[in-house]
Parts: structure tokens; C-alpha cells; sequence
């Protein structure tokens, strides 16, 4: 279960966090959120998809018994990140101007 859970959810994770890079592109802030933030993260995410993807893992997973809230605490801290900077994004919109290129 943890394997199709985990598989379906990191794709659609990313896809957050390349739609609040986008979002966080179109402000003007003090504060580079997406250097700070969304690159680390996405890093993080995408080295756990390549990891999914590998033969290596699929082998390895059949037998995985202990660990399973290592898994669930991966997308816990995604999706708490992507909380966080929902509120920050709604937080910096409120004070910084728009982009208006």
C-alpha cells in the first residue's frame, strides 16, 4: 500500500511545488523563497522518485516491512512545506506589489 500511495502521491507533489515556484516567481519579495525553499524540497522529492523508478528499490521494497513511517514522514514534511508556503505565498501577496510585466 505504502508503494502505490508513495508513487502517486510524490508526481503530484511536485506538480505543487512547480506551481508555487511559479507563483512565488511573480512577486517581488525580500525574501527568495524559491532558492530558500522550493529547490531544496524539490531536490529532495525528485531523488525519491528516482529512487521509486529504480530497479534496485522495486526489488528491495517487496521485503520492506519495517521503515513504513520513514515513507509516511517523507510526504508528511511535503506536504507541511507545501502548507507553509501556501501561507507565505498568500502572506507575501498581501504586502508585496504584483509583478505587472
Amino acid at each position: 500500500m505504502v508503494d502505490r500511495v508513495y508513487k502517486s502521491d510524490l508526481p503530484r507533489l511536485r506538480k505543487e511545488f512547480e506551481q508555487l515556484k511559479e507563483d512565488f516567481s511573480r512577486l517581488h519579495s525580500n525574501t527568495n523563497w524559491i532558492q530558500l525553499r522550493i529547490d531544496p524540497v524539490m531536490k529532495h522529492l525528485e531523488s525519491l522518485e528516482q529512487l521509486m523508478n529504480s530497479d534496485q528499490f522495486s526489488d528491495e521494497f517487496s521485503r520492506l516491512r519495517k521503515g513504513v513511517e520513514l515513507f509516511h514522514s517523507d510526504l508528511v514534511y511535503f506536504r507541511t512545506n507545501i502548507s507553509g508556503l501556501k501561507k507565505i505565498l498568500e502572506s507575501e501577496k498581501k504586502i508585496v506589489p504584483k509583478n505587472r510585466a
